[in-house]
């Protein structure tokens, strides 16, 4: 059983955090530079943007990965370090070298985050001396203020975003109590290509580096590469995963959940789920997909200028790889989105979206039924327009979130997808996002 529990990033055994405001954007009140710490040295593997142009950070943390281990993470907002060259790479390097002096940590060890305007370079000097601040403030896992200080972090890591994204889950593994926190950014420049955000995961297991990479890149696929706000792919995206062992659980390995490397299937076109009937296994699945899904939609629905999560739901799909396709159609079409926040029930335009996703399926087979907390109505039924009400479909497009469901009556998969409307103050973020 997976259950949820306070802490956010400090929930499980042997981390610390802080953050605080040192300026990066002149103006603001906002913290803008965070600190965590591994109590002892972390696994670490992560997933990336595929953007051709990676951020400084990005490039740095996927050598620290390749290494395998972590004991730190410096995070700032406010600039991106992005298309900095062979400076901002260099300042990644301040970065880490500043973090193992305050901490005492292997500065190979140490990864860096970075968010916000691309082009500058970051003030380095401003950060360096936060992090030597910082690093004598640390709250850690347990301390009175510990889901105070986990929730503020979460803060300190926004940008545009409005709502600080957490989660934490319990679980048990091999008989050992074993807990994930974790926490995102991300509202803009989120589009389907992992990661689509910055993610920091942080666990308690002991479990081997391989059959992690696997298992986070297959559920990354699986949750976050099915959010899209915006059609565009981030040069920053970055999520990472530390487990330090603390749980005292004898180290998780694939043969030792009866899994196949090979079964674990990055793409995202195969369900994962059962490819083992060990139950240590389907719990450690159902806890990283329930951190990671839960993120994903946090980030759907506070997608930049959003007023409604939008959640499409394809089922009935003879493979699951033909109900993600179709999924993420939909939902990255951004005349759905603006039909959604303008509460049009044109299904025309979801029907448009799937028609062109590349996925085989029968139009003529096709059902399309919208709901909401306010009810459901269909407003395709076997590819043909049915008669509705105009004023019942405006009532049900109404509220928060918004769910299309879309049946192609071919099989027995199924796939989510997440976004948000189309607003016209995501225009008004973007065209000012500098200022």
């Amino acid at each position: 059983m997976v259950k949820k529990v306070e802490g956010g990033i400090l929930a499980a055994k042997g981390y610390s955090v802080a953050s605080k405001r040192v300026g990066i954007k002149a103006s603001g009140t906002n913290r803008d530079l965070t600190l965590i710490k591994s109590e002892k040295p972390a696994m670490v593997v992560g997933t990336f943007t595929r953007n051709i142009v990676k951020a400084a950070p990005v490039k740095w943390d996927m050598e620290v990965v390749e290494r395998g281990i972590a004991e730190a993470i410096v995070v700032n907002t406010g600039i991106a370090n992005a298309s900095t060259g062979a400076e901002g790479y260099e300042n990644c390097k301040k970065e880490a070298e500043a973090v193992a002096e305050a901490l005492g940590v292997n500065s190979e060890a140490v990864l860096t985050a970075s968010t916000g305007v691309i082009g500058p370079q970051i003030p380095v000097d401003k950060i360096t001396a936060g992090i030597k601040d910082l690093a004598g403030i640390m709250v850690s896992t347990g301390d009175a203020d510990a889901v105070t200080e986990a929730r503020e972090a979460a803060k300190a890591i926004m940008t545009t975003d409005t709502v600080p994204k957490e989660i934490a889950v319990e679980f048990e593994i091999g008989g050992k109590t074993c807990r994930m926190g974790a926490m995102c950014k991300g509202s803009g420049m989120i589009h389907p290509n992992m990661g689509t955000m910055l993610g920091f995961l942080l666990s308690d297991l002991s479990i081997e580096k391989t059959f992690a990479q696997k298992l986070l890149r297959a559920v990354v696929e699986r949750t976050f590469n099915m959010v899209s706000v915006d059609g565009d792919t981030s040069t920053n995206d970055t999520f990472v995963w530390l487990s330090n062992g603390l749980s005292e659980v004898d180290e998780i390995t694939a043969d030792s959940l009866g899994v196949s490397l090979d079964d674990i299937d990055e793409t995202g076109d195969k369900d994962i789920r059962d490819i083992s009937d060990n139950q240590d296994y389907k719990t450690l699945y159902e806890a990283l997909y329930k951190v990671c899904r839960h993120l994903a939609i946090c980030m759907a629905g506070d997608g930049e200028g959003a007023t409604r999560l939008f959640t499409v739901k394809v089922v009935g799909a003879p493979d699951y790889k033909t109900a993600k396709t179709l999924a993420k159609s939909i939902v990255t079409s951004s005349l759905t989105k603006a039909a959604i926040y303008g509460r049009d029930a044109n299904c025309g335009r979801i029907m448009c979206a799937m028609g062109y996703s590349g996925a085989e399926f029968d139009p003529d087979k096709t059902d399309i039924t919208m709901m909401s907390e306010a009810g459901s109505i269909k407003l395709i039924d076997k590819g043909r327009l049915p008669e509705f009400s105009e004023e019942e479909a405006i009532k049900i497009l109404t509220p928060d979130e918004i769910i299309a469901i879309c049946d192609i009556h071919a099989g027995d998969f199924s796939a989510e997808a997440w976004g948000c409307d189309l607003t016209h103050e995501y225009v008004t973020i973007n065209a000012d996002y500098r200022s």
